[in-house]
């Protein structure tokens, strides 16, 4: 039976087996890896990673697709966790798990930052994701697309942008060319160590009105001084400062 693909979930099949070859070829999974993918859907990545494994771990919000996925793969291979991945503990699967998937683009951005939280758990993660995202994920200051996205991430994980994807890969084809990024997570100590909501809550507040310089964004939030003390500009706008700038603030309002 042909499912018919849902827009709340936003779904978007991948079908092309070139593709579908090559993001499993970058994932390269060993047999005694904890890999887990994120939306299996009809099962484009889950078939080919499990030639390669003897058991994966899915997380599935579709009841349909959980059905099928039951039905095909026998449990003592396929661990189905069925929910949200916005709201999974990825950290009950273990603590060297390896993430995948093609992600639900209308949930992207929310669920990089769920899993972050879980980023002393993860080896690296390997994701299709909208091409613009991917843009914003690996931006350098002072370009369009560096924001609060390209902010949050670069301090915790090393980025590489793995391959392009077009939208004729898909079934039915999204409106939007499509990439494949991976992010591995820095070494503890390899980035200062800080109160990681003050960080967050800086690095929002300053992308909150991107028009706007430093000094009104923040002003309020940190005062005047911590500019003179860092050496930070409060001319310039967030897009112009770097991670470590941020670090910087970060670190003077917390002292």
């Amino acid at each position: 039976m042909k499912h018919i693909p849902r827009k709340r979930f936003g779904q978007h099949f991948l079908v092309d087996e070139g593709i579908i070859h090559a993001i499993v070829n970058a994932i390269n999974p060993k047999p005694d890896e904890l890999l887990v993918e994120i939306g299996p859907g009809l099962g484009a990545l889950t078939r080919p990673l499990l030639e390669r494994v003897p058991h994966l771990h899915v997380v599935e919000l579709d009841r349909d697709i959980i059905t099928r996925l039951r039905s095909e793969f026998p449990s003592g291979r396929l661990g189905i966790h069925e929910g949200d991945a916005l709201k999974f503990d990825f950290g009950s699967l273990g603590n060297r798990i390896r993430v995948c998937g093609n992600l639900p683009y209308n949930i992207s951005s929310p669920l990089l930052f769920h899993l972050m939280d879980y980023a002393d758990a993860i080896v690296d993660m390997t994701f299709m994701l909208q091409k613009e995202v991917v843009d914003r994920m690996v931006a350098e200051p002072s370009t369009s697309a560096y924001g609060r996205l390209s902010v949050m991430l670069q301090r915790r994980f090393h980025l590489e942008w793995l391959l392009d994807v077009p939208p004729q890969a898909f079934d039915p084809p999204p409106k939007v060319d499509s990439a494949v990024v991976r992010l591995i997570p820095k070494a503890s100590g390899s980035y200062p160590g800080l109160d990681e909501k003050r960080f967050a809550e800086i690095v929002a507040t300053a992308f909150s009105q991107r028009r706007k310089t430093l000094r009104n964004t923040l002003g309020r939030l940190i005062g005047e001084e911590a500019f003179k003390v860092t050496g930070i500009d409060p001319g310039l706008r967030a897009e112009n400062l770097g991670v470590a700038e941020f670090e910087k603030l970060t670190a003077w309002l917390s002292r």
